[in-house]
């Protein structure tokens, strides 16, 4: 066992683990089973098998066979594994056209996804400058304030956005549109022009503007973003990286893995 992985160990969740085990017993040689069968896999007492077999089919992480006697890997875990590979296959693709993007432009650019009501950051290429706008993978950025965030709830489906809508709406700068009414108003435009806009809402003196990037049927499954100080963002600028980023964003949905 490496230093790290001993040094998780302190954090390990019994339950969750159990659980975990409890998947991986499910395998190509044994894509059925039934309680008694993981229990005899795993080890484990049936009893408690039973409870975490149970957990896991509500959450569609496991499912019944036909006959209701036996379960296997459920659809859930089919998307979870899906979602993983595009994400990997989304960074190798937009890496190198993120770079090309900031030889251009010379500013931050920055690849999220929508997590949980939030913007992640899952890749970042900074700029050239002395002075850079500087964020990092693993962020979690606010949605309604964020040019990222403005491309999710502008074109992802509504039964995602609305609930988001109608939460609180909190200032980050007194430039934070926090009205849901123009909230909204500001939605409809990033639909009608194709990106969104950020200026100075999250951060002050910073403006960033993103593009959706879609898979084969249409959907939106990440934003592309470039952002910087506003003296550097001047509104000119802005259109040709708008149009620069749209045309990129084109480009890597064309490559990126669409299952």
């Amino acid at each position: 066992m490496n230093e790290e992985a001993s040094g998780l160990d302190q954090y390990n969740v019994r339950a969750v683990e159990r659980a975990i085990q409890i998947l991986l017993s499910f395998d190509d040689s044994r894509p059925e089973r039934g309680v008694t069968e993981v229990a005899q896999a795993t080890g484990l007492h049936k009893a408690t098998v039973h409870r975490i077999m149970m957990t896991l089919l509500q959450h569609g992480l496991l499912e019944r066979t036909a006959d209701g006697e036996k379960f296997r890997l459920g659809v859930r875990m089919v998307d979870l594994g899906l979602r993983a590979l595009r994400q990997l296959d989304l960074r190798r693709v937009a890496r190198p056209y993120m770079e090309q993007l900031v030889e251009r432009f010379g500013e931050t650019c920055d690849l999220g996804i929508f997590d949980r009501g939030r913007v992640l950051s899952v890749e970042v290429v900074y700029g050239d400058h002395t002075l850079i706008v500087a964020t990092r993978v693993g962020t979690h950025l606010p949605i309604h304030c964020t040019a990222s965030g403005r491309v999710f709830l502008a074109f992802l489906p509504s039964e995602i956005v609305e609930p988001l809508l109608q939460e609180p709406i909190p200032p980050c700068t007194e430039k934070t549109i926090t009205c849901p009414h123009r909230l909204r108003e500001e939605l409809e435009a990033t639909r009608q022009r194709g990106y969104g806009i950020d200026d100075g809402e999250f951060e002050p003196g910073i403006r960033a503007v993103a593009v959706p990037v879609r898979d084969v049927f249409g959907n939106t499954v990440a934003a592309l973003a470039m952002l910087g100080p506003v003296e550097r963002m001047a509104w000119g600028r802005i259109s040709a990286m708008a149009q620069a980023l749209m045309e990129t964003a084109e480009a890597i949905s064309a490559l990126v893995l669409r299952a």
